[in-house]
């Protein structure tokens, strides 16, 4: 099928990266599904498969650097029906990324180019607020607007609890409840997806990202599954990135579950995410307090008249020491690399001396 780029969202991409518009004259496509060496592009002139050129491959120190779902990219095709070569990838006005799964210390972008990311989150015995507060820094660090939407409110017995839990560690990010069986909420979820914008849908394996991804729409485009009995979980049934194009203009990019978000570089996330501990970090009498034996510290005074909960203050610090633990890896990387850089360097030197002599 044939997208116009303002289908695909473009107005929208141009009005935040105006610099975006000198590519207006290329073949522009944008990315809407991602797989192993290949990624899907859609654009004016039909859909098709490209692999990254081999100049874009070579001028990329990062992974991050490479295609991911969303991004803008002018492409190559040879022929009508061939596959086609992604030249350049255009500036990101903004990107959710996470921590390359296991020890590899590299930024994985899950979705480019976004306006809202729904952060989904069940409310069976699957709710857990710690996971959201994680979900929430990073959603903040995306650049792009967060709203939480709790899924299954039919399976909840208490859901006035879980609200008052979820608008505590959200504030200021717009809160959906929803239910597929009785329809609540799904109305005002389409709401947030008009005509040009780009929303993903994160959350854990099982949140229900995919009956509400078949919602908006309005049709069984995704596979669901029914939740265990034994726990209470939903299976992971989405298994790779993809973007979809509603029939009213909206753009929506579905993703497969994480049973573990590990953060990337998110120290402006965990800030907004975390304004209130901020804000009374701020009060201390030491900028540099460490709210442990300083006297005259407003934070151990909110936890001991319990205006902060101590489960919050103790996920805050958590979330920072896996920040600070990951900007250490990342600076040793850093350091081994320009090392080899600059053996690389002397090892060239060396040959074309003895290529001279």
């Amino acid at each position: 099928m044939n997208h116009s780029l303002e289908q695909l969202g473009w107005s929208t991409y141009v009005r935040s990266v105006p610099e975006a518009a000198a590519y207006q004259q290329q073949r522009l496509g944008r990315i809407s599904a991602q797989f192993k060496g290949a990624v899907r592009i859609l654009a004016p002139t039909g859909s098709c498969l490209a692999k990254p050129s081999g100049r874009l491959i070579y001028r990329a120190q990062r992974r991050d650097e490479l295609p991911a779902v969303g991004d803008w990219v002018v492409y190559r095709q040879e022929g009508s029906d061939s596959n086609g070569f992604v030249e350049e990838i255009l500036p990101r006005k903004s990107k959710f990324s996470r921590k390359e799964a296991g020890d590899i210390t590299e930024e994985q972008i899950v979705a480019a180019n976004i306006d809202t990311v729904f952060v989904v989150m069940s409310l069976n015995r699957d709710f857990n607020v710690r996971r959201l507060e994680r979900y929430l820094v990073a959603a903040w660090e995306s650049g792009a607007d967060p709203v939480l939407v709790l899924t299954k409110a039919d399976l909840c017995e208490d859901v006035e609890s879980c609200l008052r839990d979820a608008a505590g560690v959200a504030a200021g990010v717009p809160l959906l409840v929803t239910s597929s069986v009785t329809g609540e909420g799904l109305q005002e979820l389409a709401v947030h997806c008009t005509l040009g914008k780009t929303a993903a849908l994160l959350g854990s394996s099982g949140a229900g990202k995919s009956t509400l991804i078949n919602h908006l729409l309005g049709n069984d485009q995704q596979r669901v599954q029914e939740i265990r009995a034994d726990d209470q979980r939903g299976r992971h049934t989405t298994t790779h990135r993809e973007l979809f194009i509603m029939e009213d203009g909206g753009i929506l990019v579905d993703t497969p579950g994480m049973r573990e978000l590990q953060l990337w570089d998110s120290d402006h996330g965990l800030d907004t995410a975390f304004q209130d501990v901020e804000a009374l970090a701020a009060q201390c009498q030491f900028a540099d307090c460490q709210h442990a034996s300083e006297p005259h510290c407003a934070v151990k005074q909110a936890l001991a008249d319990g205006t902060l909960a101590e489960e919050r203050f103790a996920s805050y610090q958590k979330l920072q020491a896996e920040l600070a633990y990951l900007k250490r890896k990342e600076d040793v990387r850093a350091m081994q690399a320009n090392k080899q850089f600059w053996k690389q360097v002397a090892k060239s030197g060396a040959a074309h001396k003895r290529q001279r002599y």
